[in-house]
Protein backbone atom coordinates (compact mmCIF):
# COMPACT_ATOMS: atom_id res chain seq x y z
CA UNK A 1 0.00 0.00 0.00
CA UNK A 2 1.43 3.31 -1.03
CA UNK A 3 2.32 6.21 1.34
CA UNK A 4 -1.09 8.22 1.59
CA UNK A 5 -0.23 10.92 3.83
CA UNK A 6 -2.21 13.31 6.47
CA UNK A 7 -6.12 13.31 4.67
CA UNK A 8 -7.14 16.66 3.30
CA UNK A 9 -10.66 17.78 2.77
CA UNK A 10 -12.01 18.58 -0.79
CA UNK A 11 -8.52 17.72 -2.24
CA UNK A 12 -9.86 16.48 -5.46
CA UNK A 13 -11.00 19.80 -6.14
CA UNK A 14 -8.44 21.85 -5.56
CA UNK A 15 -6.05 23.22 -8.02
CA UNK A 16 -2.74 21.49 -8.66
CA UNK A 17 -0.49 21.39 -11.25
CA UNK A 18 0.00 17.27 -11.00
CA UNK A 19 -3.87 16.34 -11.18
CA UNK A 20 -4.92 14.21 -14.11
CA UNK A 21 -8.07 14.42 -16.27
CA UNK A 22 -8.15 10.63 -13.96
CA UNK A 23 -8.17 12.62 -10.97
CA UNK A 24 -11.13 15.09 -12.16
CA UNK A 25 -13.03 11.56 -13.36
CA UNK A 26 -12.85 9.77 -9.83
CA UNK A 27 -13.61 13.32 -8.33
CA UNK A 28 -17.21 13.65 -10.00
CA UNK A 29 -17.74 9.67 -9.89
CA UNK A 30 -17.22 9.38 -6.01
CA UNK A 31 -19.57 12.77 -5.48
CA UNK A 32 -22.00 10.89 -7.76
CA UNK A 33 -22.15 8.04 -5.87
CA UNK A 34 -22.51 9.24 -2.53
CA UNK A 35 -25.64 11.80 -4.05
CA UNK A 36 -27.06 8.52 -5.65
CA UNK A 37 -26.56 6.83 -2.22
CA UNK A 38 -28.13 8.93 -0.18
CA UNK A 39 -30.84 10.06 -2.80
CA UNK A 40 -31.55 6.03 -3.34
CA UNK A 41 -31.57 5.07 0.24
CA UNK A 42 -34.28 8.11 1.14
CA UNK A 43 -36.85 7.81 -1.43
CA UNK A 44 -36.85 4.32 -1.42
CA UNK A 45 -37.34 4.33 2.16
CA UNK A 46 -39.97 7.07 2.23
CA UNK A 47 -42.13 5.25 -0.52
CA UNK A 48 -41.93 2.09 1.45
CA UNK A 49 -42.65 2.95 4.41
CA UNK A 50 -45.77 5.34 3.32
CA UNK A 51 -46.89 2.10 1.30
CA UNK A 52 -46.83 -0.15 4.23
CA UNK A 53 -48.32 2.48 6.37
CA UNK A 54 -50.88 2.99 3.50
CA UNK A 55 -51.57 -0.83 3.24
CA UNK A 56 -51.66 -1.73 7.20
CA UNK A 57 -54.06 1.89 7.47
CA UNK A 58 -56.84 0.03 4.77
CA UNK A 59 -56.57 -3.50 6.66
CA UNK A 60 -57.39 -1.63 10.00
CA UNK A 61 -60.57 0.23 7.83
CA UNK A 62 -61.69 -3.28 6.36
CA UNK A 63 -60.95 -6.19 8.38
CA UNK A 64 -64.11 -6.81 11.28
CA UNK A 65 -64.12 -8.39 14.11
CA UNK A 66 -67.18 -10.88 14.31
CA UNK A 67 -68.21 -13.22 16.93
CA UNK A 68 -67.03 -17.17 16.34
CA UNK A 69 -68.86 -19.90 18.17
CA UNK A 70 -66.76 -23.17 18.65
CA UNK A 71 -68.10 -25.74 16.36
CA UNK A 72 -66.90 -29.17 18.56
CA UNK A 73 -65.11 -29.63 21.75
CA UNK A 74 -61.78 -27.54 21.44
CA UNK A 75 -58.46 -30.12 22.37
CA UNK A 76 -56.54 -30.26 25.64
CA UNK A 77 -58.16 -29.52 29.14
CA UNK A 78 -59.36 -26.23 30.01
CA UNK A 79 -56.54 -23.95 32.21
CA UNK A 80 -56.49 -24.78 36.10
CA UNK A 81 -58.65 -21.53 37.92
CA UNK A 82 -54.90 -21.19 40.06
CA UNK A 83 -53.52 -20.58 36.93
CA UNK A 84 -53.30 -17.65 33.67
CA UNK A 85 -55.43 -18.76 31.29
CA UNK A 86 -54.51 -15.97 29.03
CA UNK A 87 -51.70 -17.32 26.84
CA UNK A 88 -52.21 -20.55 25.97
CA UNK A 89 -54.71 -21.16 22.84
CA UNK A 90 -55.14 -24.16 20.60
CA UNK A 91 -56.22 -24.81 17.19
CA UNK A 92 -60.68 -25.46 16.40
CA UNK A 93 -63.08 -25.34 13.74
CA UNK A 94 -65.04 -21.78 14.93
CA UNK A 95 -68.71 -21.07 12.87
CA UNK A 96 -69.25 -17.39 12.14
CA UNK A 97 -71.79 -15.13 9.98
CA UNK A 98 -70.51 -12.30 7.86
CA UNK A 99 -73.01 -9.28 7.86
CA UNK A 100 -74.82 -10.60 4.51
CA UNK A 101 -75.82 -13.44 6.07
CA UNK A 102 -74.04 -16.09 4.91
CA UNK A 103 -72.42 -18.56 7.26
CA UNK A 104 -68.56 -19.60 7.03
CA UNK A 105 -66.04 -22.18 8.72
CA UNK A 106 -62.66 -21.74 9.57
CA UNK A 107 -59.74 -22.69 12.24
CA UNK A 108 -59.25 -19.97 15.16
CA UNK A 109 -56.94 -20.33 18.15
CA UNK A 110 -59.24 -20.68 20.86
CA UNK A 111 -58.47 -21.48 24.97
CA UNK A 112 -57.99 -25.13 25.47
CA UNK A 113 -61.23 -27.32 26.66
CA UNK A 114 -63.22 -24.90 25.13
CA UNK A 115 -67.27 -26.56 25.00
CA UNK A 116 -68.49 -26.36 21.45
CA UNK A 117 -70.73 -22.97 21.01
CA UNK A 118 -68.22 -20.90 22.86
CA UNK A 119 -67.90 -17.58 21.90
CA UNK A 120 -64.62 -16.26 20.44
CA UNK A 121 -63.49 -12.82 18.68
CA UNK A 122 -62.17 -13.82 14.55
CA UNK A 123 -61.66 -11.10 12.12
CA UNK A 124 -62.63 -11.33 9.01
CA UNK A 125 -61.95 -9.61 5.88
CA UNK A 126 -64.86 -7.86 3.48
CA UNK A 127 -65.55 -11.21 1.80
CA UNK A 128 -66.21 -12.96 5.23
CA UNK A 129 -63.07 -15.15 5.42
CA UNK A 130 -60.65 -14.77 8.12
CA UNK A 131 -57.78 -12.77 8.48
CA UNK A 132 -55.07 -11.70 11.27
CA UNK A 133 -56.18 -8.54 13.68
CA UNK A 134 -54.89 -5.62 11.61
CA UNK A 135 -52.13 -4.00 13.02
CA UNK A 136 -52.95 -0.62 15.35
CA UNK A 137 -51.65 2.88 14.47
CA UNK A 138 -48.54 2.54 16.78
CA UNK A 139 -47.59 -1.30 15.66
CA UNK A 140 -48.31 0.25 12.01
CA UNK A 141 -45.75 3.04 12.00
CA UNK A 142 -43.14 0.79 13.64
CA UNK A 143 -43.36 -2.00 11.03
CA UNK A 144 -43.49 0.91 8.37
CA UNK A 145 -40.55 2.33 10.08
CA UNK A 146 -38.54 -0.75 9.99
CA UNK A 147 -39.25 -1.82 6.68
CA UNK A 148 -38.61 1.20 5.12
CA UNK A 149 -35.31 1.47 6.75
CA UNK A 150 -34.11 -1.83 5.36
CA UNK A 151 -35.29 -1.18 1.85
CA UNK A 152 -34.07 2.31 2.19
CA UNK A 153 -30.43 0.58 3.14
CA UNK A 154 -30.75 -2.27 0.51
CA UNK A 155 -31.40 0.25 -2.63
CA UNK A 156 -28.91 2.65 -1.50
CA UNK A 157 -26.10 -0.22 -1.38
CA UNK A 158 -26.78 -0.30 -5.26
CA UNK A 159 -24.85 2.92 -5.97
CA UNK A 160 -22.63 2.45 -3.01
CA UNK A 161 -21.36 -0.29 -3.93
CA UNK A 162 -21.61 0.18 -7.96
CA UNK A 163 -20.00 3.42 -7.31
CA UNK A 164 -16.74 1.59 -5.33
CA UNK A 165 -16.37 -1.05 -8.23
CA UNK A 166 -16.18 1.67 -10.83
CA UNK A 167 -14.00 3.48 -8.44
CA UNK A 168 -11.55 0.59 -8.15
CA UNK A 169 -11.47 -0.24 -12.18
CA UNK A 170 -10.33 3.56 -12.43
CA UNK A 171 -7.64 2.43 -9.95
CA UNK A 172 -6.48 -0.64 -11.71
CA UNK A 173 -6.87 1.26 -14.67
CA UNK A 174 -4.35 4.03 -13.27
CA UNK A 175 -1.95 1.41 -11.39
CA UNK A 176 -1.32 -0.48 -15.31
CA UNK A 177 -0.66 3.42 -16.54
CA UNK A 178 1.58 3.69 -14.59
CA UNK A 179 3.29 0.25 -14.83
CA UNK A 180 3.71 0.92 -18.72
CA UNK A 181 4.90 4.56 -17.75
CA UNK A 182 7.67 2.59 -15.32
CA UNK A 183 8.46 0.25 -17.76
CA UNK A 184 9.33 2.55 -20.14
CA UNK A 185 11.28 4.90 -17.76
CA UNK A 186 12.30 2.43 -15.54
CA UNK A 187 15.63 0.91 -17.27
CA UNK A 188 16.66 5.02 -17.50
CA UNK A 189 16.61 5.05 -13.81
CA UNK A 190 20.27 4.33 -13.41
CA UNK A 191 21.47 6.47 -16.07
CA UNK A 192 23.90 9.47 -14.77
CA UNK A 193 24.14 11.97 -17.02
CA UNK A 194 27.81 13.18 -18.02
Amino acid sequence: MAFRGPKVWLWRWRRNPLKRRADKVEAWLVLGAWLLTVLAGVLAGLTAARSVEHGLARERATWQPAVARVVGRAPGSPPAKTRASGGERVWAKVRWTVADGSAHTGQARVTPGSPAGSPVTVWTDPGGHLVTRPATASEAGLRATLIGGLVGLGAAAVPLVGGFLLRGRLERRRMDHWDAEWARLGPQWGRTTG
